[in-house]
């Protein structure tokens, strides 16, 4: 039975929780690595900046699919699911870091600042047309290869905490809607209950408790940040998870089922087809 595979953060000699990977020797490792295919969709246990510098293609992540072009950045948060396509006809870099770096270089304020940057929920992991990526690359690859190794983390994280600044003030520039800082947190905390609890519940007032605020607070803080209620945000995330499991495991409809929450099929069908007009099995036999 195979599963999304989860991929750790495996540093080459001398990184330290942060690495540039160089497209085109990531596809050469690609074609000669047989026990490890990006193409086939997996889940990172890290932060990822695909950067593309020069030629045009596309990625997958979390069952879209995304052009790439020169210009483009794909962020991709940690636990989201992508996968490389067939189209490998780009260069540039793959950027990949860990949670640990963040917090541990990051000032805090930036931190804030960059939350909604990586939440998936939030914002569509395609950034264009950036303007920095040339600069960016440029000068930590500098800060790599230079024999002075004082203080290179730093050095390197600095560059890195402005570049993400830069395509967070570029993705919100269009962003209207004025969100208190509080209820980012409190979003946030939600959210990653949700990542990790949904198969054990899907009550509202289980998450506001775990918070420790009322439901009706907690409604207006996701409303106010997604739109949405609380509960169909917990809904959205549970058929997330059953769509990745269908598309990207050879996993029974009834395994999928059972992984994803539901002690019955027959409750998790009428859940399925509920949200998106298809039974499961349609779903699958459709894609």
């Amino acid at each position: 039975m195979k599963n999304i595979p989860n991929i750790s953060f495996q540093s080459a000699e001398g990184a330290t929780k942060i690495e540039f990977l160089k497209l085109s020797e990531l596809f050469s490792r690609i074609q000669e690595d047989p026990n490890h295919d990006p193409k086939r969709p997996h889940r990172l246990d890290f932060f990822a900046l695909l950067i593309v510098t020069e030629g045009t293609g596309t990625h997958q992540v979390d069952l879209k699919k995304y052009a790439l072009r020169k210009g483009s950045v794909v962020k991709i948060a940690k636990n989201q699911v992508h996968a490389f396509q067939d189209d490998l006809n780009y260069q540039g870099y793959l950027v990949v870091f860990t949670e640990e770096f963040v917090l541990k270089y990051f000032s805090r304020s930036s931190i804030e600042f960059l939350s909604h940057l990586y939440n998936y929920h939030l914002s569509l992991p395609l950034v264009e047309k950036s303007s920095y990526n040339e600069s960016f690359l440029f000068d930590s690859l500098a800060a790599l290869k230079s024999e002075n190794q004082y203080a290179q983390m730093d050095i390197l994280a600095k560059l890195l905490e402005l570049y993400l600044l830069r395509l967070d003030q570029q993705t919100q520039g269009s962003f209207k809607r004025i969100i208190k800082n509080e209820f980012h947190q409190i979003f946030t905390n939600f959210k990653n209950l949700v990542e990790k609890n949904y198969t054990e519940t899907r009550n509202v007032k289980d998450y506001a408790d775990w918070l420790h605020i009322s439901p009706k607070h907690l409604n207006h803080v996701v409303r106010e940040v997604t739109l949405n209620t609380a509960k169909t945000f917990i809904d959205q995330y549970v058929l997330l998870e059953i769509k990745r499991s269908i598309l990207s495991t050879d996993n029974s409809l009834k395994d999928v089922a059972f992984s994803t929450g539901f002690e019955e099929v027959t409750n998790f069908t009428k859940f399925f087809k509920k949200h998106t007009g298809l039974s499961p099995k349609e779903f699958k036999t459709n894609i």
